[in-house]
């Protein structure tokens, strides 16, 4: 009788000594010299024989569906026949050989499957082919509780995501770290996305044109990649695994404050009632109609002159067109009004650093008492782990104390992330804010078209035409500026 060797290895095993794909082959062929079998074909392949793909397999179902003649099929083991009883192709080779059309041979085994095989086979045959399913389901639940301890303990188990990269630390041991050549990249990209100016598609061709690359080095980086930067919480702090967040050990290269931003630019985008045009228009996108709320639109007219009316998406309105230059007055008015001497911005500044004495020693006190408060945790975590080694806690209670306490951790973590923002923001946002109104209209003045959009969304809120007569409001802080210039009332015409 002719035979059929089959060999196979799961890629986890195929170093594993003994049972590599040559020994397997070489075990079966000298079992088909013994019983006289002759070898007409060997497959030899790495596949696991636990999923339901197996498309290697399916080959040799082929073949021997074609074969019309009765074959001896030559497996070293039951398990490396398939380690999932549910598998069709059990049921299939079995049927086959119970129709008296093939042979089952195991070689390891010491069975053969037969019409005449007897119960105490068919038993053996079941019994190895249920303790190779319950082997790959225990490895299976193994690596995930591996896994899971890993993700609780803030460790990262995949591929650093881009703008990190893994660093081996040992030979069983590796760390992610920020890659220095990417990493500011990334948190570009977030500070521009959330500035809420830039499309996913700008912020693409800005990254090529800086150079950043995606997952395969040699391609630069896909639309598809910048929209899962911008999703993955990886970036300020937190793992998502399969829908779940972990706090990780890894230095965040954003704040939670600026990640929170960008997903409120992300899932307000396609909300907005504009489209971008080709040609670039300063209030493009910033102004609505007060009558019926929908976009004012600009038009370029003669080839040079740009009129602004409103799109009348409802049918409710009768279009009255405007020069831009009319609409820019009243802003260039506000720009002037919240110009203020230098001699009250010291006064102001001056103000500010008496005050600033007392906030200081109290932001000193909170963050020294969550600094405590987190070494304290910190202590519970490591006494917990002695616990669970001397066996003093079973592993679920340890699970559960491990959870509550990192989550403890990433609260304290994100209050003096929170302390320190408003910290600086106390000494930094005055002197920005009086720059900015200072230059404001001379840096308006000098800017590109988009870079003035940008300054005017900074700037500027409620923007909406009523006829040919703009309103509009400053946002806060400049709003307060505006008040401290003894400009009280908001700016019309």
């Amino acid at each position: 009788m002719k035979a059929v060797i089959l060999a196979r290895v799961s890629t986890e095993e195929q170093k594993e000594a003994g049972n590599s794909l040559p020994a397997q082959v070489e075990r079966l062929k000298k079992y088909c010299l013994n019983k006289g079998l002759q070898v007409a074909r060997t497959f030899s392949f790495d596949e696991s024989a636990y999923k339901t793909k197996r498309d290697e397999f399916d080959k040799i179902l082929d073949y021997l569906k074609e074969h019309k003649e009765k074959v001896a099929v030559c497996f070293d083991k039951v398990d490396r026949f398939s380690r999932n009883v549910f598998d069709k192709r059990v049921a299939i080779l079995y049927d086959l050989a119970m129709q008296d059309k093939i042979e089952l041979h195991f070689a390891s085994d010491n069975l053969v499957i037969t019409p005449d095989v007897s119960a105490t086979g068919k038993f053996h045959f079941g019994m190895n082919l249920g303790l190779a399913k319950y082997y790959s389901d225990a490895i299976s639940d193994n690596v995930k509780r591996a896994y899971e301890i890993k993700r609780r303990n803030g460790e990262w188990t995949g591929k650093a995501p881009i703008g990190y990269k893994n660093e081996r630390e040992s030979d069983i041991r590796t760390d992610i770290i920020p890659d220095p050549e990417r990493s500011h990249l990334i948190i570009k990209i977030f500070e521009l996305y959330a500035t809420g100016n830039y499309s996913l598609g700008q912020i693409r061709d800005r990254m090529k044109e800086l150079g950043l690359k995606g997952t395969i080095e040699e391609k630069p980086v896909a639309l598809s990649m910048i929209h899962n930067i911008i999703k993955n919480p990886f970036y300020y702090g937190v793992m998502n695994c399969k829908g779940v967040l972990y706090p990780h050990k890894y230095q965040p290269l954003i704040s939670h404050e600026l990640f929170e931003k960008v997903q409120a630019v992300r899932l307000g985008w396609h909300k907005k009632p504009f489209q971008y045009a080709a040609k670039p228009f300063i209030l493009r996108g910033l102004i609505t109609c007060k009558n019926c709320g929908c976009t004012i639109t600009p038009e370029l007219k003669k080839g040079k002159y740009v009129y602004y009316s409103c799109a009348n998406g409802k049918k409710m309105c009768t279009r009255v067109w405007i020069r831009e230059e009319e609409l820019l007055k009243p802003i260039y008015d506000a720009l002037d009004a919240i110009q203020m001497p230098d001699k009250k911005i010291v006064k102001i500044v001056d103000g500010l650093k008496r005050a600033s004495a007392d906030k200081t020693a109290f932001h000193h006190r909170i963050i020294t008492n969550l600094d405590k408060e987190y070494e304290k945790l910190q202590n519970r975590l490591d006494s917990l782990l002695d616990f669970l080694l001397d066996k003093s806690i079973t592993k679920d209670e340890y699970d559960t104390k491990l959870k509550l306490l990192k989550e403890k951790q990433q609260d304290i973590l994100l209050q003096k992330e929170e302390h320190t923002k408003a910290d600086e923001n106390f000494y930094l946002t005055a002197a920005h804010v009086f720059s900015i109104a200072k230059r404001a209209k001379e840096i308006f003045m000098r800017s590109e078209i988009e870079e003035k959009r940008q300054l005017l969304n900074f700037l500027l809120q409620n923007c909406k035409l009523d006829g040919k007569k703009l309103s509009f409001e400053l946002k806060t802080p400049f709003d307060r500026v505006l008040e401290a210039n003894n400009c009280t009332t908001m700016l019309r015409r």
